[in-house]
C-alpha cells in the first residue's frame, strides 16, 4: 500500500467509519473507497480529495526530489 491509501484506511478507522459509511458520507461509490485504500494507481483526483476533505486534507502538487540536484 502507499501512503495515501494508508492515510485514508487509518483516518476511516480512527473515526470509528466502515468503508461505505465513509463512501456514502464522501459522495463516492463503495468501489471508490475499496480501491483508493488498496492502492489503485490510477484514481480521480477529485473523487480523492472529495474523501480527504472529510479529513481536512487534499491532494496538491509536491515536489519529487532527483537525487542531490536542487
Amino acid at each position: 500500500m502507499n501512503n495515501l491509501s494508508n492515510f485514508v484506511k487509518e483516518k476511516r478507522k480512527k473515526l470509528g467509519l466502515t468503508q461505505p459509511q465513509l463512501a456514502e458520507r464522501a459522495g463516492v461509490g463503495l468501489r471508490f473507497i475499496r480501491e483508493l485504500e488498496q492502492g489503485k494507481k490510477s484514481l480521480q483526483m477529485d473523487k480523492v480529495n472529495m474523501v480527504l476533505f472529510l479529513f481536512g486534507n487534499e491532494l496538491g502538487p509536491v515536489k519529487k526530489s532527483y537525487g542531490d540536484d536542487e
